[in-house]
């Protein structure tokens, strides 16, 4: 039988299993559920037991095998590094296992299967690992900074290996990481801002483009604006809804969540007169495209500033795909939609904003984040 218990760390609810394994040792194993500790109770209690259910289902499949049974010596590491996404896929946000999943079922395990289809997860060397980076880099033509990715995905899962006694050591601590790439980001000057805000007004891309190079949100931040965020006595924007869209089995899905990347990116920002007269206009629009629509306009994201003539809710991926098509279109140099938020960054820096404000600005959680970003461009 699987116990298990919820428990309170920093402010997140983690799941505690307890049981015995099939050789009697006694195990206990934590995971976070990755939820608030206010108001998901429930939430939390769900995943527990649900936890529990499949912990008991995988000891009774051991149980099941008798002598014969699979154990530590016998797992594949392909099977292993499938297990420990299964098992991460409730304790990291959506688009991150998104991330991890790609990673895992579309890079590392297909090389794992073609290469060495018989490789057990004891049996894994340091070589391997850095033959797989070699491969990558030289045949795939791989950036170094993607594979430094997946890197971290391999060790972090060979490190929960090590901590339930699967393995002795991590071999991942042992190879040669690729050098990382500088990142190299573009940004609009002014003037070149001022062309792009005459080339897309009247565009869908509009409102994104204002809120990405002006106030400096991030996509999801940008999509996520609604409504009610907005006072217009007070003349501020509270930026505390986030819409994201990953990838997940091959099915794209849109998340939906009242709270930002992180606790520093929660922030309220003035309201300055053109942006109002902005969002004025949108309303008078949404206002009349409702009337004209009548019972066909989509009333599911009625709170949503950034929606289609019929109410539909922007995807954040339109952005990223409709962003380069409208640079090409009017000719301007070719940036990516999140540079438009260095962009901003960078005005703000060029008028004598102080690294702390504009960090607060961004709702970087951390300063020396603010500070990369001008030493990537070249500013500082």
């Amino acid at each position: 039988m699987v116990a298990g218990h919820l428990r309170e760390k920093r402010g997140i609810y983690q799941i505690v299993l307890n049981y015995v394994d099939k050789y009697g040792k006694r195990k206990t194993i934590s995971r976070s559920t990755g939820l608030p500790v206010k108001g998901n109770k429930k939430r939390a209690e769900a995943m527990l037991m649900e936890a529990r259910r499949e912990k008991e289902e995988a000891l009774s499949r051991l149980a099941e095998g008798g002598e014969g049974a699979a154990g530590p010596e016998d797992i594949l590491f392909t099977a292993f590094m499938s297990d420990w996404l299964e098992m991460m896929k409730n304790s990291i946000e959506p688009t991150s296992y998104a991330s991890y999943y790609y990673c895992v079922e579309k890079r590392i395990n297909p090389y794992f299967e073609k290469r060495h289809p018989k490789l057990k997860l004891q049996e894994l060397k340091p070589k391997h690992i850095q033959d797989y980076y070699t491969y990558e880099l030289n045949e795939l033509g791989i950036s170094a900074n993607t594979v430094i990715h997946h890197h971290a995905n391999i060790r972090k899962a060979l490190q929960y290996a090590v901590q339930t006694d699967l393995i002795a050591s991590n071999p991942a601590d042992r190879i040669q990481r690729p050098k990382k790439e500088p990142f190299v980001g573009g940004s609009y000057n002014a003037k070149e801002l001022t062309v792009l805000f005459d080339a897309v007004k009247g565009d869908p891309i509009e409102l994104g483009v204002i809120l990405a190079a002006f106030y400096g949100l991030r996509r999801s931040e940008v999509v996520g604006l609604r409504w009610d965020a907005i006072d217009f006595e007070r003349k501020t924007i509270a930026i505390r809804h986030t819409v994201t869209q990953a990838t997940l089995g091959g099915k794209s899905t849109i998340m939906s969540k009242d709270r930002t990347k992180t606790k520093s990116s929660y922030r309220t920002l003035p309201l300055v007169a053109p942006f109002e007269e902005l969002l004025r206009r949108l309303q008078a629009d949404q206002a009349r495209n409702r009337r004209i629509c009548g019972k066909t306009y989509c009333r599911e994201y009625i709170g949503y500033i950034y929606v289609n003539e019929i109410g539909e809710r922007i995807k954040p991926n339109y952005i990223t795909q409709h962003f380069p098509l409208v640079l090409e279109k009017h000719g301007l140099r070719r940036i990516r939609f999140h540079d438009l938020r260095h962009s901003c960054a960078s005005l703000l820096y060029a008028n004598g904003v102080s690294l702390r404000e504009i960090q607060e600005w961004l709702g970087h959680s951390d300063i020396s984040t603010t500070s990369n970003i001008y030493t990537h461009l070249g500013l500082v």
